[in-house]
Parts: C-alpha cells; sequence; structure tokens
C-alpha cells in the first residue's frame, strides 16, 4: 500500500488556534488536528502492529494517532503541513532499523591510536616540574 493513499483515511478537526493574527484568531478556525484510526486502516496487520509499537506514546486508548498544527494563519497551509509530519513519522515508524554488525578495529587505527596516546602521554611528561 502507497503511504500516499492513507489521504482517504485521515480526518481533520479544526479549532481556534491562539497567538498573533488579530481578529482573525478570534473568527476562523485554523488550528488543524490530524486524526488516524490505526486499527481501522488499510495498512497490513504486520505494519499497523509496528506503527502502535513504535508510535505508543502519541496513539490514544481507542487507538486513534493525533497530530496538530497551529504554526500558520492558513488551515489549508496546516492542513499540508500536518499530513506531511503525518506521513514522515509512519515512514520512520516503518522503516526497518539496521542491525549493527560489529566490528574490529584495523591495525592502522590500532597504531594511531596507541601513537597518539603516547604523544599525550609525553607532552604531559614534559610538563612535569624538573628537579636539577
Amino acid at each position: 500500500m502507497k503511504l500516499d493513499e492513507l489521504h482517504k483515511e485521515v480526518k481533520y478537526r479544526t479549532s481556534r488556534s491562539g497567538g498573533a493574527g488579530g481578529q482573525n484568531v478570534n473568527k476562523v478556525s485554523t488550528k488543524v488536528e490530524l486524526l488516524f484510526d490505526v486499527e481501522s486502516s488499510t495498512l497490513t496487520d504486520r505494519q499497523k502492529t509496528i506503527i502502535v509499537e513504535k508510535l505508543f506514546n502519541r496513539i490514544s486508548s481507542d487507538g486513534i494517532l493525533s497530530l496538530k498544527c497551529d504554526e500558520t494563519r492558513s488551515q489549508l497551509t496546516n492542513k499540508e503541513i500536518v499530513f506531511e509530519r503525518f506521513l514522515n513519522l509512519i515512514k520512520a515508524a516503518l522503516t526497518p532499523v539496521k542491525k549493527r554488525r560489529p566490528t574490529k578495529p584495523n591495525r592502522s587505527s590500532i597504531r594511531k591510536r596507541l601513537d597518539n596516546k603516547k604523544k599525550h602521554s609525553e607532552k604531559k611528561s614534559n610538563r612535569k616540574f624538573k628537579d636539577e
């Protein structure tokens, strides 16, 4: 399933936003809240479980993922911003984490580290007060 198709499953709720905007703030509902029901979406069961596990702190007890945006004075712009955030969040949750393969340092890096330690040690020992 394409992530762009999620646009049909997303619901928006608008409300009045605080902040700058003069009288416009008191009249127009520019704050946008994106609501996405994870359980009833068309994502695969595996994708749903991954999203629920990784985004559990953003999902309500009803299984609704909620994001808010009130950055601009335009409701349409806020809708676009919050949907872009939503897509990025879902993509990040669904990208698999690469397993770390442990490696050994090569000879040159070991030699370089030991040389640096030796130089540093010599620098420190040269600072000592010498009784002569």
